[in-house]
């Protein structure tokens, strides 16, 4: 049994986190407009980006420049895709605008699927605190939904075949591929 197919160890504790190599079971999402997608995509890599709650601000303020450059990212290959841990008509007035999928897993199975976790260090890590000052001032909403606000970060970028190509698991709320370094990481498995 592969990592990725394995959801919960005994004592229903998280999967393990997943490594370059890794091979992720192919599956189909639902986005928050009601569109189906395949991850992996046969056509391109896929950078699966897990983010914390819909009204987070630090992570809308961190899609949004992903949305500024979109098209960069397409031309470099590469399918964008985010997850929030909020369901679907909570996400839409905040990520129904962007010009890539966005899909909703109120349930954190996706979260399950791929390692990814929670924990107070999100929050009350120093180095997420620059991110958090930068838009303390902002109109962004920050109110938390179901899954909580200690939710944390992670990137994969995911090839055609179904293997993780470059994995990253955020140690608080702002710790995330940048745009730049994205571009970087894909242009080796091109």
């Amino acid at each position: 049994m592969s990592t990725a197919s394995r959801i919960f160890r005994r004592g229903g504790r998280p999967a393990p986190r997943l490594t370059p190599g890794d091979a992720v079971a192919p599956r189909i999402l639902t986005t928050i407009t009601s569109e189906r997608l395949r991850v992996p995509d046969p056509a391109a890599l896929v950078h699966l980006q897990f983010r914390r709650f819909a009204g987070c601000p630090v992570c809308n303020l961190h899609l949004r420049s992903v949305a500024r450059r979109h098209e960069e990212i397409r031309a470099a290959g590469i399918r964008e895709v985010a997850v929030f841990h909020s369901p679907a008509e909570s996400m839409l007035p905040h990520q129904g605008d962007l010009p890539f999928p966005a899909v909703a897993d109120p349930g954190k199975s996706l979260y399950a699927a791929f390692g990814v976790e929670s924990s107070p260090r999100a929050l009350l890590d120093p180095r997420a605190w620059p991110a958090i000052f930068r838009v303390a001032f902002t109109r962004l909403p920050s109110v938390p939904g179901p899954g909580g606000a200690l939710g944390l970060p992670a990137d994969f970028l995911i090839g055609p075949d179904g293997l993780v190509r470059e994995v990253k698991y955020g140690r608080h709320a702002d710790d995330q591929w940048p745009v730049d370094e994205l571009l970087s990481l894909a242009a080796r498995h091109r």
